[in-house]
């Protein structure tokens, strides 16, 4: 499954942490997390003490896809 980036993601800068919190922050729902790991070419939710920047694409609509395993 492809995460269509448009233009009204947003861009955050974070130092460490991991994405279910960045999920739980940008969406309400700490399950997405998977949908911020693909927008960004991530395949593990803990984030390392670097600074990285992160593209949010908007919360998926009700019954869009979001799960399964990342790199399957």
């Amino acid at each position: 499954m492809t995460i269509q980036v448009g233009k009204t993601a947003r861009r955050i800068t974070v130092s460490g942490g991991n994405l279910f919190e960045i999920a739980a922050t940008q969406y309400g729902d700490h399950t997405l997390w998977n949908v911020i790991a693909r927008a960004n070419g991530l395949r593990d939710p803990f984030l390392t003490g670097t600074i990285d920047e992160l593209v949010i694409p908007d919360k998926p609509a009700k019954g869009q896809p979001n799960s399964g395993v990342i790199g399957a």
